[in-house]
């Protein structure tokens, strides 16, 4: 007997659901797996290995310490671990406010600032480190600045960059109404990352306005406010699908900006996040609703070309 029966049998429901999206991704799937902070080639291996021995299949992974701390060694591995695999490597554009010199963004008032560019030093900074990665075949980069969001998509309408590059806006610009959500669809956004303690009507509002995939942590770092609601996938995706489903963890240290010093910590990190999506996958199973996840290279994933 399924837990609805059982309520119901008490006089018991749940407050109304939205109607499920009827959007889907161009293979038809309802949803994509997404393990993010996979901070270089030896997590990234470590977060695949992790997923082949939990039969989870990851289809895209995301990074958050910026590919310009990564040499182009290290950037050219990881196209080629997720070009083999037919996974998206999604890399965070390394230059952001944060790491500057002003204190701002670091302080609590200005900690919304973290993730954008100061000056067109900076900006340009940034578009270079985007080049510079598109050079060694990476075809997914996280953007957490409107102005620069602007000037890459206009690069690529152009044909200065390859239309295979999938700009993900990051968490750190994410849009909480439908007009914000436009917004990042008009300046070019092709995924875009929501809040992680939004709630179903507020997805449905969100979805309700574009067709661009949603990228949603079902659990998220504790400086993203820490929610743990991957048994919630299934109700999630459907009210949101297309949706990458983000899997964060919540008590584990951030690791902005990684480096050999937490190479252990940032793998063990990585392959909790998988296990979360195993046990996210046996609900979406006993739930018994019939969603569909993309398997390796879908189109639409920014899988690296090598």
């Amino acid at each position: 007997m399924r837990g609805t029966e059982i309520l119901a049998g008490l006089g018991l429901s749940a407050e109304p659901v939205p109607p499920s999206s009827e959007l889907r991704f161009p293979d038809g799937a309802h949803y994509r797996v997404e393990i993010p902070s996979v901070e270089g080639p030896d997590v990234l291996r470590a977060t695949l290995d992790a997923g082949d021995a939990l039969g989870v299949t990851v289809n895209r992974v995301s990074q958050g310490s910026g590919a310009m701390l990564l040499t182009r060694a290290e950037l050219a591995e990881m196209a080629r671990i997720g070009a083999d695999r037919g996974v998206e490597v999604s890399l965070f554009v390394g230059p952001r406010e944060g790491y500057g010199t002003g204190n701002h963004s670091r302080s609590a008032d200005g900690a919304a600032l973290a993730g954008q560019l100061r000056g067109t030093r900076q900006l340009r900074y940034a578009v270079e480190d985007v080049l510079r990665a598109v050079e060694q075949g990476i075809r997914g980069f996280l953007v957490s600045d409107l102005g620069l969001l602007e000037v890459l998509s206009g690069l690529q309408t152009a044909g200065e960059l390859p239309a295979s590059v999938v700009w993900k806006a990051s968490v750190l610009i994410a849009p909480s109404n439908p007009v914000a959500m436009r917004q990042l669809a008009r300046l070019g956004a092709h995924t875009v990352n929501v809040p992680s303690d939004i709630t179903l009507g507020q997805l449905a509002e969100l979805r309700a306005v574009t067709s661009l995939p949603i990228d949603l942590y079902v659990e998220s770092p504790d400086w993203l406010a820490g929610v743990v609601r991957g048994h919630e996938t299934t109700d999630l995706v459907l009210a949101g699908a297309p949706m990458y489903v983000k899997f964060g963890l919540r008590n584990a240290r951030n690791l902005y900006p990684a480096g050999a010093h937490l190479a252990a910590d940032a793998a063990a990190i990585a392959v909790a996040k998988v296990h979360r999506a195993a046990v996210a996958g046996e609900w979406i199973d006993r739930l018994g609703v019939p969603l569909v996840q993309s398997g390796p290279g879908a189109e639409g994933l920014g899988v690296p070309e090598l």
